[in-house]
């Protein structure tokens, strides 16, 4: 328990909460989109399932991120899973079919979260791995810490895409911005971004509007469907 004492110990931990904090913001958006339409009572419960989950996926990451990230071609498949995520994630109604079928949306909500904060901690993870040099204790005890901020970002923004219905959209759109970047960030595509610098917003911008726009169209589809 020496290194308690230590400065670096606590710099390293002040570290990685700040740049989980950083990084956790895009995460805050899938947790409160995927959590949203469940009832009242169970939005809680797959915030906070996810949010833990989330985390204890983050230091499992930690430990592989780096050979994974050099495989070429993962991270275009997982962009276009997070464009898949955030399509369905704006163009999914509310369900109130029963405490069965609420209760499947949470399952699928607490899925829908891991697997977006698997795709999109990949590179995070790097960060947090080099601020805590090496220190497993560190790992742990840093992101254990943020788990209540990314609950409180979460739960806010539930709230306030409640009441302001706008910030559905905009979530949707910074899921798909994310899934672009990480699309074109592919190390298979290493030498066309570097020659093409302008490609990363491209891409980015490319993925936040096919997003929006799919996500809409399977909206209205869908309240079409209902009315005929």
């Amino acid at each position: 328990m020496d290194y308690l004492q230590t400065a670096d110990f606590w710099i390293g931990l002040v570290k990685i909460i700040w740049i989980n904090i950083i990084l956790s913001g895009d995460n805050a958006v899938v947790i409160a989109m995927a959590a949203r339409a469940l009832p009242p009572h169970q939005q809680r419960k797959a915030v906070l399932l996810g949010s833990g989950a989330a985390v204890v996926l983050r230091i499992v990451l930690t430990v592989v991120a780096a050979k994974l990230l050099a495989l070429p071609y993962l991270q275009i498949v997982g962009g276009l899973l997070l464009l898949w995520i955030g399509v369905q994630l704006l163009g999914e109604e509310e369900e109130d079919e029963g405490e069965e079928k609420r209760y499947g949306s949470m399952l699928a909500a607490v899925r829908t979260i891991l697997l977006a904060d698997l795709i999109m901690s990949l590179d995070n993870v790097i960060a947090v791995a080099a601020a805590a040099q090496g220190s497993m204790v560190l790992l742990v005890l840093g992101l254990a810490i943020s788990i209540p901020l990314v609950i409180f970002g979460s739960t806010l923004m539930i709230k306030l895409m409640e009441r302001f219905p706008i910030i559905v959209m905009l979530g949707a759109a910074l899921i798909g911005w994310v899934a672009g970047e990480t699309i074109v960030s592919d190390v298979s595509l290493h030498d066309s971004l570097e020659d093409n610098p302008w490609l990363h917003y491209a891409a980015a911008a490319v993925g936040a509007v096919f997003v929006v726009l799919t996500g809409r169209w399977l909206r209205t589809r869908s309240s079409h469907a209902a009315a005929a």
